[in-house]
């Protein structure tokens, strides 16, 4: 039978999101129901909204989520009902060739999706999920490779950013970029993400990170995170690093943001050689322009990190376990613990640029 919850849903573009009675579809089988416990508040989110990406509507928002599994379909074996999980948006289908060429991350099967129809309705009227999720809701209906195991002595909160800013920071890091001890990082973006980037390349052992942003205010965060310096984003920014890196530049730069303005920012910004890992996700329309003599010279390296170039299914519960034995701390991360209705004020927090990441409490 179908359950009825509250969740978050945006109407239309540019629409201010608010809260709605959602009617969940049953649980098929191969599928589980999740109480959400946890949801952290992402600039994915807010790009469904704010006319970033392209959605169908109604949209039903969030993706960042922990929660306890409620229900499960026939024919189910990953979990049980009682089972404390993740949430995972872009669960590998682990039979098409990019996930049998050892890149889940890239699954053709769920790769690039913004939304996805499964059966919920807002007033009868069929409703769309974020990333296969639409987990700012008191409850949700996936399929049971989306969700992922997690220890029950993990808070929700931090068990919520692991399938998503921590993932994928760090994944930026260990995966893409492979930072190795010594060398400088430069992050420019602290959000979430941006905050996971900074305590990931310390933990690398990178001995100089240098953190950016537009705000003076996240230079705290910045130095709880792990950063060694904080600048404020300026025309001046490549000379500033250089300055801090014996005259080089960055062996790497993590652009976090998703703009092209950014992601220039940053190729200038890094060493001849130097990488850069483009961690934002931005607007298709926002073109990067570089010189082809400037690609030939400079010999950098330009390229993206989708979801950390992770396999959360391996990655996830390793992360948790490094929560756990206090290898890894993600309180600095947590700036805002609010509830569902308290989203669309959230949105506005995060377009200003202000704390890290809100975390909806359930």
């Amino acid at each position: 039978m179908s359950t009825t919850v509250s969740a978050v849903v945006a109407r239309a573009p540019g629409s201010a999101p608010a809260l709605a009675q959602v009617q969940l579809p049953p649980v098929r089988s191969g599928e589980v129901r999740v109480a959400i416990r946890a949801a952290g508040v992402c600039h994915s989110d807010l790009s469904m909204v704010n006319g970033t990406l392209r959605p169908p509507y109604p949209l039903i928002l969030g993706h960042e989520a922990a929660g306890e599994v409620v229900e499960i379909g026939d024919g189910v074996t990953r979990v049980q009902t009682g089972d404390q999980v993740a949430l995972n948006w872009q669960p590998a289908c682990r039979m098409c060739w990019f996930c049998t060429h050892g890149q889940p991350w890239l699954c053709a099967t769920t790769s690039g999706i913004a939304a996805l129809a499964n059966g919920s309705t807002i007033d009868g009227e069929p409703a769309y999920v974020t990333l296969g999720l639409g987990a700012f809701a008191e409850q949700v209906v996936v399929g049971e490779n989306a969700v992922i195991g997690v220890p029950t002595g993990l808070d929700w909160a931090s068990a919520a950013l692991l399938g998503c800013a921590v993932l994928t920071g760090t994944g930026a890091v260990r995966n893409t970029a492979r930072v190795a001890p010594g060398e400088s990082v430069l992050v420019i973006g602290l959000g979430g993400v941006g905050l996971a980037v900074v305590a990931a390349a310390r933990a690398a052992g990178a001995t100089t990170v240098i953190a950016v942003d537009v705000s003076e205010a996240k230079k705290e965060l910045a130095s709880s995170a792990g950063a060694t310096d904080f600048l404020v984003a300026s025309d001046g920014l490549a000379k500033e690093v250089r300055a801090r890196t014996e005259g080089r530049g960055a062996d790497h730069a993590f652009e976090c943001v998703g703009r092209s303005a950014t992601i220039r920012a940053a190729w200038r910004a890094t060493r001849r050689g130097g990488q850069v890992t483009v961690v934002g996700m931005g607007r298709h329309d926002d073109l990067v322009e570089l010189s082809a003599l400037d690609i030939f010279s400079s010999a950098r390296t330009l390229r993206s990190s989708v979801y950390g170039n992770a396999d959360p299914d391996v990655e996830v519960p390793q992360l948790a376990d490094d929560v756990l034995a206090g290898r890894l701390a993600l309180d600095h991360l947590v700036t805002e613990r609010i509830g569902l209705a308290d989203v669309p004020a959230a949105f506005d927090r995060m377009s200003r640029g202000e704390g890290a990441r809100s975390v909806v409490l359930l």
